[in-house]
């Protein structure tokens, strides 16, 4: 009994783990599309944020400047997806799009020239990282059955952006459906005639709002490179940011929601990777490539509609001409 309540608590403790840059994201999209900006650059800004992160990691050997130039590329990225979307009036989508495949590209090219590895950043060392944060007594009061495990290997040990995202949610939540500006954000992602006919910029209502989706993508690809990894690899993001996409969109656009439905992705992953050459009753051994599917096949269902209706801000992805 001991045994299966250790196997569960560590398996939570890597949901955390792996869901923690996919919360980073699902905040980051409510944002932006809560203002009407569609985004599907969240998986180009996240990994843009982790190379940089880790390139200026390897050179200075400071995690907190890696952050800050994650997180500075990320919010350049949002600003010019904001540029082609809220400015011009371009396609949200085609935007996004063509942010990702550059930045796909962009991160190998510029790994090759200046580290020589393949694409690759060099090896951090733990000053250049962020590492995990053990609990005060986590080693004393692990030794008491049942909550000292759950205080040492749940609630202990993780590193300092674990617990920021989980703060991050209850503090979107407050911002969008508790302040002013939450409340003028979707207002102008529901009607941004009736917002501008109040005397509000729309533009810039929507600007604040990628400049902010453009700090959490920064922060969730800062996690990536040097708080879950300890250096950058190609494609390191591997499709999560439209995994947090379709939990942004299961979670019908409200933080509280969207957290569940990251924790969703995440325990599937955890368990995913627990069960690769685990034989189980009846079927037996699963193919490895099948369980590290199932994150992906939950979100083709997910966004093909099977689960609930999301009903979108009405003004998503329309640009706004100002009458004159």
């Amino acid at each position: 009994m001991t045994d299966l309540f250790t196997v569960i608590v560590l398996t939570l403790d890597a949901t955390l783990r792996v869901a923690t840059p996919l919360i980073f994201c699902a905040m980051a999209g409510l944002f932006s599309e809560r203002s009407g900006i569609i985004d599907i650059s969240l998986e180009g800004k996240m990994l843009a944020a982790a190379f940089v992160a880790a390139a200026t990691a390897a050179v200075t050997g400071s995690a907190w400047f890696a952050m800050l130039a994650g997180m500075t590329v990320s919010v350049a990225l949002a600003l010019l997806h904001g540029l082609a979307c809220i400015t011009y009036r371009g396609n949200h989508v085609v935007s996004g799009v063509a942010i990702n495949i550059l930045v796909s590209g962009l991160t190998v090219v510029l790994g090759i020239a200046w580290f020589e590895r393949g694409g690759t950043t060099p090896p951090l060392q733990a000053d250049a990282r962020f590492m995990p944060l053990e609990w005060p007594l986590a080693e004393t009061l692990g030794q008491i059955p049942l909550l000292g495990t759950i205080y040492k290997e749940l609630l202990s040990g993780h590193n300092l952006l674990v617990y920021v995202a989980l703060l991050i949610v209850p503090l979107s939540w407050w911002v969008l459906f508790r302040s002013r500006f939450g409340l003028r954000l979707r207002a102008v992602g529901e009607n941004p005639q009736a917002v501008d006919t109040a005397g509000i910029s729309v533009a810039f209502l929507r600007y604040r709002a990628v400049i902010i989706c453009g700090l959490l993508c920064g922060l969730a690809g800062t996690y990536l490179s040097i708080a879950q990894n300890a250096s950058f690899t190609r494609d390191m993001t591997a499709g999560q940011g439209y995994i947090a996409l379709a939990a942004m969109i299961f979670g019908k656009w409200r933080p509280g929601t969207a957290l569940l439905a990251c924790l969703l992705f995440g325990l599937l992953d955890a368990v995913a990777i627990r069960l690769q050459g685990v034989p189980l009753p009846v079927v037996g051994e699963v193919p490895v490539q099948l369980i590290q599917a199932l994150p992906y096949i939950l979100t083709v269902i997910l966004l093909a509609g099977f689960i609930g209706k999301a009903v979108a801000p009405k003004a998503i992805g329309m640009p706004y001409v100002k009458e004159r």
